[in-house]
């Protein structure tokens, strides 16, 4: 298949302003996103932007860039846009939506991504890990999917969720906002807009499995350092700069 990551990031955010140019080891984070998209070798990387000054920065670190609206309500709405843009013949079957905020992620982890395309009625393929502390379990912060396994490091959603699911004995997994779409699966999927669940529990996922869409999941080892705050910055840093 061939596969375009691509990188939504924009200037505004509510709680770390301008975190997208955010130094961390002498590059902005946006770039260290698209360097790790690099190396995981699946395909073209660009960044669908809103602002000139983050279109500048990644065109200078070697990087492909496109801008895009700043009206999107969301990354979806965004990288559709973007591969409209970048790839008009629709010569592209399958889209990474990889988040701007996530400058330690492995490259091996944007890789595993697209592995439940091997089946091929999967509609849309994310990543999951499984919660080990305690406290996160709980955290509605900390959002989980709750599924059936279909492989050992596999399983098919069935919803997602704030809230701690499903009950009883077993191992509960974090839901990492990294997608893949097929093309047709993604302009589906931003026709469709806002759901009732995905409304109520402000996760956009829920709009698929509302349409009857098949996610699959593919589990990782590691949840990557999202950076929302000051403090999630500073632990970026530490980590990029070889102080831990």
């Amino acid at each position: 298949m061939t596969t375009l990551v691509l990188i939504p990031a924009r200037i505004g955010s509510t709680r770390l302003t301008r975190k997208a140019l955010a130094n961390i080891a002498g590059k902005p984070m946006i770039v260290h996103v698209a360097t790790r998209a690099e190396a995981a070798d699946i395909g073209r990387v660009a960044v669908a932007t809103d602002d000139v000054e983050i279109e500048n920065a990644v065109r200078a670190a070697g990087f492909e860039a496109v801008m895009t609206s700043p009206d999107h309500p969301s990354g979806s709405d965004r990288i559709h846009e973007a591969l409209r843009s970048l790839d008009p013949r629709g010569d592209v079957e399958t889209i990474v939506n990889l988040q701007g905020d996530l400058p330690t992620i492995e490259p091996e982890t944007v890789k595993v991504v697209v592995a439940p395309f091997e089946d091929p009625s999967c509609d849309i393929a994310t990543i999951g890990v499984e919660i080990t502390n305690e406290r996160e379990k709980v955290d509605p912060n900390v959002v989980k999917v709750v599924g059936t396994p279909i492989l050992q490091n596999r399983l098919r959603a069935l919803y997602f969720t704030r809230a701690t699911a499903p009950w009883g004995e077993g191992p509960l997994y974090h839901h990492v906002g990294i997608y893949a779409y097929r093309r047709s699966s993604l302009e589906r999927f931003v026709a469709l807009g806002a759901s009732t669940l995905e409304r109520r529990e402000k996760l956009e996922q829920l709009r698929a499995l509302e349409a009857g869409m098949r996610i699959d999941v593919e589990i990782a080892q590691t949840v990557p350092l999202g950076v929302d705050t000051e403090e999630h910055l500073q632990t970026a840093r530490a980590l990029l700069e070889g102080r831990t």
